[in-house]
């Protein structure tokens, strides 16, 4: 049996020629983006590789050698790719994608809208970012926020987008991808609910308790020591507020912020009631136009890929390529494709940078759809 350390001296040997051939690969690639961006032709040729990958394959002498090769050549086509895609952003001069680029905000003059009644925690993200003298004005439902800023009826919609307990706003999410509307914010509010009743009630005085269906699955714990409780769900936790105080029915509680017991002329019955006190949820401001902050650092984007194995992993790998920090991911079902989605990612970063460029790049190519939802 030969020495371990003569066996690995072998291996450094085969190594070094390795690298050596990669790099002479990634010349010729660099040869190829140069003739793809001088014919107008794309990057990717699927016909090519799989051609390539069967050239490969046949060269090998057992099964698993076969396997070996064809994974090891996906990833030097993958890289070369990845190297032409960076050679050709180089060129291009579009380097905001279409996004208008603004020194600072204007909102003085602006029209702000959101879902819900006064008090609602969307209200209070308007009042957190566009500065506490900001009421801005409601509508009923979500999609008429999205609507509202897309004719022009107002300048801004602040959504609700994620909580930290009971997670992503599915329904926002859709929209984000239904409406051509662009993000250029986000402002996190601390959720903090409390169980409110008309003067003078008692909790054994409650049969029925309402909120938003968030505000109920962040307080299940609480509300699991009543399960005789019937829940009742709403459009927003302040609308539920509104509605006890309204309806002057003893037996109906909402779960709302304190802050909406003053508005509304309700009582406290009992404070703190969430899980968790550390329990907050995120808030995007919505604008009707493509337009981004110079220094933006954060960038959203949705995609569609192929329906096949190993499509994320090529599609993520942009961003690991150029070094990006990805830091958040969320899938949606397509309504028009049944078991299949479409993915959304948040990621450090500027739309004028070298390395985001880069990898819009590539990521433009290899999804089926690609669509960046704001830079902010």
């Amino acid at each position: 049996m030969r020495d371990l350390a003569q066996i690995r001296e072998n291996i450094d040997e085969i190594d070094e020629k390795i690298v050596k051939l990669m790099e002479s690969r990634l010349s010729l690639a660099a040869q190829v983006a140069e003739y793809k961006r001088k014919n107008d032709k794309p990057v990717l040729d699927k016909d090519r590789e799989w051609e390539k990958l069967k050239k490969v394959e046949m060269l090998a002498e057992t099964d698993f050698s076969k396997k070996s090769v064809n994974e090891l050549f996906q990833q030097i086509m993958a890289i070369c790719r990845k190297r032409q895609y960076q050679l050709l952003a180089e060129r291009e001069t579009d380097t905001a994608e279409g996004f208008e680029t603004v020194e600072a905000f204007d909102f003085s003059q602006a029209n702000i809208i959101y879902q819900g009644v006064e008090g609602a925690y969307a209200q209070m993200a308007v009042k957190a970012f566009f500065g506490e003298t900001t009421n801005g004005s409601s509508v009923d439902t979500w999609r008429e926020a999205m609507e509202a800023i897309r004719t022009k009826k107002a300048d801004y919609a602040v959504l609700p987008i994620e909580n930290s307990s009971a997670g992503i706003v599915s329904e926002n999410y859709d929209l984000l991808v239904e409406y051509d509307n662009s993000i250029i914010g986000e402002q996190v509010i601390k959720v903090e609910h409390a169980l409110l009743g008309l003067p003078g009630t008692k909790i054994t005085d409650i049969t029925t308790v309402c909120s938003h269906p968030q505000a109920l699955m962040q307080c299940v714990d609480f509300l699991d020591g009543y399960r005789d409780w019937e829940r009742i769900s709403l459009k927003n936790t302040a609308m539920a507020a509104k509605k006890v105080a309204e309806e002057k029915n003893k037996t109906q509680a909402a779960i709302a912020n304190p802050v909406t017991a003053k508005i509304y002329g309700l009582e406290v019955l009992k404070e703190a009631i969430n899980d968790n006190e550390k329990n907050s949820t995120r808030f995007l401001i919505v604008a009707g136009k493509k337009i981004a902050g110079k220094d933006a650092k954060k960038i959203s984007i949705c995609f569609e890929i192929p329906h096949k194995s190993g499509s994320l992993y090529q599609i993520l790998s942009h961003f690991i390529f150029n070094n990006l920090n990805m830091s958040k991911i969320e899938s949606r079902p397509i309504k028009e494709k049944s078991f299949e989605y479409r993915f959304f990612v948040d990621f450090e970063g500027n739309l004028s940078d070298s390395a985001v460029r880069n990898a819009l790049k590539g990521l433009k190519e290899e999804a089926l759809h690609l669509r960046i939802l704001g830079n902010y």
